[in-house]
């Protein structure tokens, strides 16, 4: 068992030493973060979805947007279209699971928003007919994916695309990138001067 557990974790980490050495991964981050930052001060607003692991990213991602991710400062507009179980309920049942996403956008999305499709696949369906109604709108989209990007790498303004066909290794560097892509914003927004010195036990 000990060497699954040195297995496992050398294996996450030559995922993320991959993406380290891609500069293009690291150009990307740094050009969403920055229309990202644009659009909040703007007045838009970050949308963000995903399923199972992808949907907690999400919401994750979301909540170090609306509250903190190392230090007090304004909160900034993102939203989680995985969270209210009575709209994805309601949306389920009545049009069908590949819509979840979609039919929010069509009632939360502008133009001028940026919408965030997480799927370590890319070919998840409700993130891709979700990416398709963010185009109709004006929504600048952006893909977290893995393997060769998927379904969605075509349908997406900018791709991050983690070298890995493991979906728990795929996951672990979106989450990484995510947190960093949360901090850029806060650099572009407030300043690159902004103190960004990690709170020990802040939960």
């Amino acid at each position: 068992m000990k060497h699954l557990v040195q297995k496992q974790l050398a294996q996450s980490i030559s995922t993320l030493q991959s993406v380290l050495a891609d500069d293009t991964i690291t150009c990307i981050l740094v050009t969403v973060a920055q229309l990202t930052a644009n659009a909040m001060q703007s007045g838009h607003k970050l949308l963000v979805a995903g399923n199972g692991g992808s949907a907690a990213d999400a919401q994750h991602l979301v909540a170090e947007f609306v509250v903190r991710l190392t230090v007090d400062r304004p909160a900034l507009r993102a939203i989680a279209l995985t969270t209210d179980t009575s709209i994805l309920t309601a949306a389920g049942n009545d049009y069908g699971f590949d819509h979840l996403f979609s039919r929010q956008l069509e009632a939360l999305g502008q133009p001028g928003d940026i919408f965030l499709g997480i799927s370590t696949s890319g070919n998840s369906k409700n993130i891709v007919k979700a990416l398709h109604t963010a185009k109709k709108i004006g929504i600048t989209t952006v893909g977290f994916t893995g393997n060769d990007g998927g379904t969605m790498r075509p349908l997406c303004d900018y791709n991050i695309v983690i070298p890995s066909a493991i979906t728990m290794n795929i996951q672990e560097s979106h989450l990484a990138l995510e947190h960093i892509f949360c901090m850029l914003v806060e650099r572009f927004t407030f300043g690159k001067d902004f103190d960004t010195k990690p709170e020990i036990l802040s939960e």
